[in-house]
């Protein structure tokens, strides 16, 4: 089966300074996009992260920081990345979790005009932690019957996370091939930010889903202490969470946002 698109679907890996989506900065992006008449377009970046690259990322994708001193910071290039996510769809290999929220913070940091929170997601990796659970290396193996080569090359990841999707479509006949459909097969979370710490209750009310106020809605909390709000403004949380609190702050009429 092919997967039926209305429109692009661009599907990106990102290798990073480290693991943490709040604080960790991209040094290299690379973007498959995939047009409906079959077309595709490919292109990567080296990225300076204007941040020391944790060592341990450092091994497993090989950039150091000589490497990227030189390189366009993300700002620089963000209009160009903007112009070829926009009016598309997104797929990327355990991209809901990480990918995503990551690039997200990045959008926000370069202040560009764009909410990639309107696209479909499709994450490869819940189709397959659903179907058989491997790495992506033995996914690849195992759907496209070959080993993967240069693994953390964010290139080589990006093309092997498309063939997987596609040998997916291909092997469970019960897989939705349109991608709204695929977007929420593969959707583990009601998540309102993309770091999950707001989610969907059943009303579709928003709600608190970490510390103290867990399981809560968001305006309850906002009405019964107000200076919640301002705490999780100026703590550690990422800016995409912080944006969504602004907006369910402002939508519900709790006053100005100080």
């Amino acid at each position: 089966m092919k997967l039926e698109l209305t429109k692009p679907i661009v599907f990106f890996d990102l290798e990073t300074t480290g693991l943490d989506v709040a604080k960790d900065r991209i040094v290299e992006i690379s973007i498959l996009k995939i047009f409906p008449d079959g077309k595709e377009f490919t292109k990567t970046w080296v990225i300076n992260p204007e941040m020391p690259i944790n060592p341990q990322a450092s091994k497993i994708h090989g950039f150091t920081d000589k490497d990227v001193a030189n390189k366009p910071t993300f700002k620089e290039i963000a209009t160009e990345i903007v112009d070829i996510f926009k009016a598309s769809d997104i797929g990327g290999y355990n991209s809901n979790k990480f990918d995503i929220p990551l690039l997200a913070e990045e959008l926000l940091r370069a202040e560009t005009d764009y909410d990639i929170k309107k696209s479909k997601f499709i994450d490869v990796q819940v189709i397959f932690f659903k179907k058989e659970q491997r790495t992506l290396a033995a996914a690849y193996e195992f759907y496209c019957k070959k080993p993967l080569e240069n693994a953390h090359s964010a290139e080589a990841d990006i093309r092997a996370t498309w063939e997987i999707l596609q040998s997916q479509l291909d092997m469970y006949e019960d897989l939705p091939t349109k991608v709204d459909k695929l977007a929420t097969f593969t959707t583990q979370s009601k998540y309102v930010d993309f770091a999950g710490r707001i989610i969907y209750g059943n009303d579709d009310e928003e709600l608190f889903n970490f510390g103290k106020h867990k399981g809560k809605k968001v305006t309850d909390v906002f009405n019964q202490e107000p200076g919640y709000y301002a705490w999780m403004m100026n703590s550690d949380f990422p800016l995409y969470t912080k944006k969504v609190l602004t907006a369910i702050k402002l939508r519900s009429g709790f006053g100005n946002v100080k």
